[in-house]
């Protein structure tokens, strides 16, 4: 498994249009194949930026909901609402301590 990291930055008045989107679209993008946990992250001093962690189960997985019309639609509505360019990373989890 691994996790992939995603930093937005947003126009403050287009954050109510990206929540909206993002409740709209979180149980397709959490149900994709391979997903294993989509979480939504809002920084505490800065709330214009928001963090998205998803787990996936293979590279193979993220790549294929990458190249998915879901994808491609949400990623199309949200880029418009940018302050900055997004962030990623894909990490391998190596410890979890619950």
């Amino acid at each position: 498994m691994f996790v992939r990291i995603v930093k937005m930055s947003f126009h403050e008045e287009n954050i109510p249009a990206f929540l909206e989107n993002f409740e709209l679209n979180k149980n397709k993008i959490r149900n994709a194949p391979g997903n294993r946990l989509l979480e939504l992250y809002q920084d505490k001093t800065n709330k214009c930026i928001f963090f998205t962690y998803s787990y996936w189960d293979t590279e193979e997985d993220l790549e294929n909901y990458r190249k998915s019309e879901l994808f491609n639609t949400v990623w199309a509505f949200t880029k418009k609402l940018f302050n900055d360019k997004p962030e990623a990373w894909s990490v391998d989890k190596l410890v979890s301590i619950v």
